[in-house]
């Protein structure tokens, strides 16, 4: 019986893996194609972009129940239930950096004389850094993997500074060119977006160094 439940625990623990990666998957692509459909002016595959969001609600709709479950049913302790605990946080975030891809992918069709704005230029740079910490925090999570969940968090100020150069860029383009404000706007709230997953990231790969090591990384906010 004991061997039952142990094994019955395994496998909703290997689900809520598989849950998360899956997740992981589906946001990374919505993050590079969100950039594309900005740097195109794509505003079809922006809408799609816009409408596979769902897929990510229903996926972490998922992880939540099964969370439940686990608690009700097998009553884990200790690393146990730190394990699903952060599962359940972790598919919070990246369902969160679903919705700011989502974000930008509607800003595609507001965004007028594209050309003239050098930030552009800067945006997709920064979309692919704040891609790639969401790629390598996932998969320190599927690996159990703290030195790389490091890795990613120290990444979040190479992302920092590049919001910092296009918003003092965009403000500049604004002061000297007010007509195109409204456009130049736009590619902020993008920016601000970027800036924000690369932040959810840094948030997975606290969380993913916890599970490892049972310990937060050192100098944490908060």
């Amino acid at each position: 019986m004991v061997q039952h439940t142990v094994k019955a625990f395994d496998d909703d623990i290997i689900r809520l893996r598989g849950l998360i990666a899956e997740m992981g998957g589906l946001a990374e692509v919505a993050i590079g194609e969100a950039m594309q459909s900005l740097v195109r002016g794509d505003e079809d595959l922006a809408r799609e972009v816009v409408l596979r969001d769902k897929k990510l609600d229903a996926l972490e709709h998922e992880v939540d129940t099964l969370v439940i479950r686990v608690i009700a049913l097998r009553a884990p302790m200790a690393d146990d239930l730190r394990e699903v605990i952060a599962a359940l946080k972790i598919a919070g975030v990246v369902e969160r950096i679903g919705d700011y891809s989502k974000n930008i992918a509607r800003r595609v069709g507001r965004i007028e004389g594209r050309r003239r704005f050098e930030p552009l230029t800067l945006l997709p740079a920064m979309g692919e850094l704040a891609s790639e910490m969401v790629h390598d925090v996932l998969t320190a999570y599927a690996a159990r993997d703290p030195v790389l969940a490091l890795e990613v968090i120290e990444r979040d100020e190479k992302v920092d500074a590049f919001y910092n150069s296009i918003f003092r860029n965009l403000v500049s383009h604004m002061v000297e060119n007010p007509a195109t404000i409204s456009s130049a706007a736009q590619l902020l709230f993008v920016a601000k977006n970027i800036e924000r997953i690369g932040d959810h990231a840094t948030n997975v790969a606290e969380m993913v160094h916890f599970v490892a090591t049972g310990t937060y990384p050192p100098d944490r906010d908060g």
